[in-house]
């Protein structure tokens, strides 16, 4: 079921069929995403913050609250729930102590890998679904993928 009249040509085109494919890819891996989550007892926030975490050495309790549109008190709650879980740990900086550096764990980077991998699965399966499946087909979704994502 088309949800938008198509534009066929051009930049346009390409746009309705990228925003078709993210509102129905959504709706798949944020279901297999959400169990997952549940099965280590992580939040939404919390994956999101170990997805900071994972490419970046530290992040402090001021880049954390700023990157999550939180307080600095609630960005303290994420934290302490998640080294709870040793997915993260605290570190204090060497030149001043007051300074908490957080740093995503082995067992952080292990789940934020597995989740990233089972995303990826799904979008290839919707992706499988939503064209013939030809190169030509899946070209303009490749195109807005990769200018979305730029250089990450």
């Amino acid at each position: 079921m088309q949800i938008v009249e198509e534009r066929t040509t051009g930049v346009d085109g390409e746009a309705d069929r990228l925003a078709d494919f993210i509102m129905f890819a959504q709706r798949s891996f944020l279901l297999d995403l959400s169990q997952e989550l549940n099965k280590g007892n992580i939040s939404y926030a919390q994956f999101f913050l170990l997805g900071y975490l994972a490419n970046e050495d530290y992040l402090t309790m001021t880049d954390i609250s700023k990157k999550m549109g939180h307080s600095t008190a609630a960005a303290t709650g994420l934290v302490d729930r998640l080294e709870k879980l040793g997915y993260v740990q605290r570190l204090h900086a060497a030149d001043d102590r007051r300074k908490v550096m957080v740093q995503i764990t082995r067992k952080g980077i292990e789940l934020v890998g597995r989740l990233r991998n089972l995303i990826a699965e799904s979008i290839s399966g919707v992706m499988a679904a939503q064209s013939s499946g030809s190169e030509e087909d899946l070209q303009p979704v490749y195109s807005g993928l990769r200018e979305f994502l730029g250089d990450r």
